[in-house]
């Protein structure tokens, strides 16, 4: 994969098919994942480092590529396109890249936490209490009680914060920053931006210089291509069911219901046009299977379900 193109998607100034194959390639294994994300932490923390000196922008970019690359040797030439808004982000990229080295060496170090399979409880040095849904991954600030920083690479959190005035705590995923004292809320990271919903207290949400404040029961859904920031209420609570073990619906719309449970159950569950503007009114639990949930969904609304090897498609009778 070029160096080039990864940077012009952490910037967001890729096409459509150039996005598709960047999106792809981190998708083929868990080492070009791996890559991605320490090229996007690299931007991340680098953001706010010292200006740009002057410098060689032919000589900077190779030594940026052999730093990520770990090599030692001396830099070879490379021919780069003529394009001289990205000889100056390589340029920008480089010096952002060994002052941050030097930032990690000799400043922060951060902890990495992976949930995997299972859904994860996991207390902070400061008392914050987490819990991490399947398959997240988070890193946080290794001496935490006095710089409280989270970083959210993929999943989703649940945060009881302790407070700490003095100490703010911040969470990092990908261009949105939250910040709160003492609160609980969850987030979430979509595969095409975040999602926020505030349990108690306050929650700041800042992207690009915007911020918005969200109260209890309130929740924001931030999109990477939208520039606006606009809250919504909280029309249910199906967004904890993995630390409550219970998806309970209130009049919920069947397809957010329908998906959340394939989103817990990794089932392949659609809806019949007609099933698809119904509501429902309910309490399933998690302990159950996916087949048993369904069938009480079925009953309540009067559906029938159609098998078609591992997929599912509920339809009114």
């Amino acid at each position: 994969m070029n160096d080039e193109l990864l940077i012009k998607f952490l910037l967001k100034e890729t096409t459509i098919e150039e996005a598709k194959q960047v999106q792809d390639w981190i998708a083929q294994s868990a080492e070009n994942a791996t890559y991605y994300q320490q090229l996007e932490r690299i931007w991340n923390e680098s953001a706010d480092l010292a200006p740009v000196n002057t410098v060689d922008e032919e000589v900077a970019w190779q030594k940026f590529k052999q730093r990520v690359e770990g090599k030692n040797a001396s830099p070879v030439v490379k021919q780069i396109r003529p394009n001289a808004i990205w000889l100056r982000i390589a340029a920008v990229f480089v010096f952002c890249f060994g002052a941050w080295l030097a930032y990690q060496q000799f400043g922060n170090t951060y902890t990495d936490l992976e949930s995997n399979e299972q859904v994860l409880n996991k207390a902070l040095p400061d008392g914050s209490q987490l819990v991490l849904n399947k398959n997240t991954n988070i890193s946080y600030v290794t001496d935490f009680k006095t710089n409280r920083k989270v970083e959210i690479i993929s999943g989703e959190v649940f945060f009881d914060v302790a407070h700490d005035r003095s100490h703010p705590f911040v969470i990092a995923i990908n261009k949105v920053k939250v910040e709160v004292v003492g609160t609980s809320f969850n987030i979430k990271r979509l595969q095409n931006g975040v999602e926020v919903i505030v349990e108690s207290g306050i929650v700041k949400v800042d992207k690009d210089g915007r911020q918005l404040m969200l109260t209890k029961g309130e929740r924001m859904t931030i999109l990477d291509s939208e520039e606006r920031l606009e809250k919504k209420p909280v029309e249910d609570e199906l967004y904890n069911y993995y630390r409550t073990q219970l998806f309970v619906t209130n009049n919920t719309p069947l397809p957010k219901v329908i998906s959340v449970l394939n989103e817990a159950y990794g089932g392949k569950v659609s809806l019949s046009e007609g099933a698809k503007v119904l509501g429902i009114s309910t309490t399933l639990p998690f302990k159950y299977t996916l087949e048993d949930n369904l069938k009480t969904i079925c009953s309540t609304l009067n559906l029938k379900m159609q098998r078609n090897g591992d997929e599912v498609l509920l339809s009114k009778k």
